[in-house]
């Protein structure tokens, strides 16, 4: 299987961490994660449909044809019927331990589960069944627990279990002892590292992309690329190194548009089994996803958090050029998500400051046609005929007027 980055920086945060407890006391409090795992045989059966359940955490949107589908971050993709958009209804859901992404061809939906890939048939709502399964193809994304100040590993056998999650709990402990355990976190991360393992619409945070007979999928430095002219029996093909902590993928044409935390990376895919680079353009470091209508790309840029930027803004860079992608104005935001396009309308998911709604028929005078303030947005796709928007679990639904939106419906997905 492919390894997680993550796992080679998680020993100096766990040191760091127990620097930062009062050392002056015996005992302190301390945030314990315990790995919750599952044997191989589990994890590959547990793939599985249920009844409607509560989400607790929004994940990215995918919409094909009626039918909507949520992500639940690592635990699998909550199925929506959107025949009337006005009144959509949660009518079940596929339970993908270690999900993140999909995508949909022809009523055959396409999930990593951990680093494997994972195929369902669709076609009937009332019995999809898995058909496929390709094995250490993808990126694990598994996260790990940042926020813990000890990572208790001694009962997980990482040669034959499966790591889907994390168990927290405080406990009181002799500032001693953890310290020493800390110390020892490093064996383990070494060790751990050594055994890591017709087309629907996305949202404009996916990592996964389906273009004609082909799937591609990317991890934070890789384009993984499959052959699904067989749907039933996806081929791996040769992976394409792809530049450093890629986050999205957007499609255009022949290319492929990938953002990262250090910018935009742009993929040719005319020979589709072999993507060629073209051009990047480099912004420094902020997390990004891209969407490109005509001669430009739009990138959310997102500060103030992990991937190290201070400022948020929106950028359009001129692509006329394919070759030499250059900057031609941004502008600032607040705390941008997602992004998409309809026309002359563009819709940005700014965080707690709501969806805001732009006139972008002159790319360098934007002038904003509305904000939605009440919502606080993640993700949006925008339809032929409405827009669709999730974000703290709600599923909203907009019609399109000159004016900019109008509210059509909203879903609560925590139910």
């Amino acid at each position: 299987m492919k390894t997680s980055r993550l796992l080679l920086i998680l020993a100096g945060f766990l040191l760091l961490n127990s620097c930062e407890k009062d050392n002056d006391s015996e005992f302190a409090d301390y945030l314990v994660a315990t790995p919750l795992t599952m044997s191989v045989e589990q994890f590959e059966a547990a793939v599985d449909i249920f009844p409607p359940q509560p989400l607790t955490v929004s994940g990215k949107i995918y919409a094909f044809g009626d039918r909507i589908f949520v992500n639940e971050p690592f635990k699998g993709v909550h199925l929506i019927d959107n025949r009337d958009p006005s009144a959509p209804r949660k009518t079940g859901f596929i339970n993908i331990p270690g999900n993140v992404d999909i995508a949909v061809r022809d009523n055959y939906l396409f999930a990593d589960s951990l680093s494997d890939l994972v195929v369902l048939d669709i076609s009937n709502p009332d019995n999809i069944r898995p058909v496929a399964r390709l094995k250490g193809v993808l990126q694990d994304h598994v996260p790990w627990p940042f926020e813990a100040d000890i990572v208790e590993y001694d009962g997980w056998n990482a040669q034959d279990e499966i790591l889907v999650g994390w168990e927290m709990r405080t406990e009181r402990l002799s500032v001693s002892e953890v310290e020493g355990r800390n110390r020892g976190q490093v064996d383990f991360l070494e060790a751990a590292a050594d055994n890591a393992s017709g087309t629907g619409q996305g949202g404009s945070l996916a990592r996964f992309k389906i273009v004609e007979d082909f799937l591609y999928a990317v991890d934070s430095h890789t384009i993984n690329v499959f052959d699904i002219s067989n749907l039933e029996a996806p081929v791996a093909g040769d992976d394409v190194f792809a530049g450093f902590d890629i986050e999205t993928i957007f499609n255009r044409g022949d290319h492929l548009f990938l953002g990262s935390m250090r910018g935009m990376y742009i993929f040719d895919i005319s020979n589709p089994a072999a993507p060629a680079f073209v051009s990047e353009f480099q912004h420094g470091t902020a997390c990004d996803p891209v969407v490109v209508d005509g001669d430009y790309a739009f990138v959310t840029l997102r500060g103030g958090n992990g991937c190290g930027a201070t400022e948020s803004g929106l950028f359009i860079v001129d692509i006329s050029d394919i070759h030499t992608p250059e900057l031609l104005i941004s502008y600032p935001m607040d705390e941008p998500y997602g992004l998409g396009i309809r026309g002359d309308q563009l819709f940005i998911c700014d965080g707690a400051s709501g969806l805001k709604v732009y006139d972008k028929s002159n790319v360098t005078d934007l002038q904003q046609l509305a904000v939605f303030d009440d919502v606080n947005p993640y993700d949006v796709i925008p339809l032929e005929d409405h827009l669709l928007m999730v974000g703290e679990g709600l599923l909203s639904q907009y019609r399109y007027t000159e004016a900019g939106l109008e509210f059509l419906s909203a879903l609560t997905l925590a139910d």
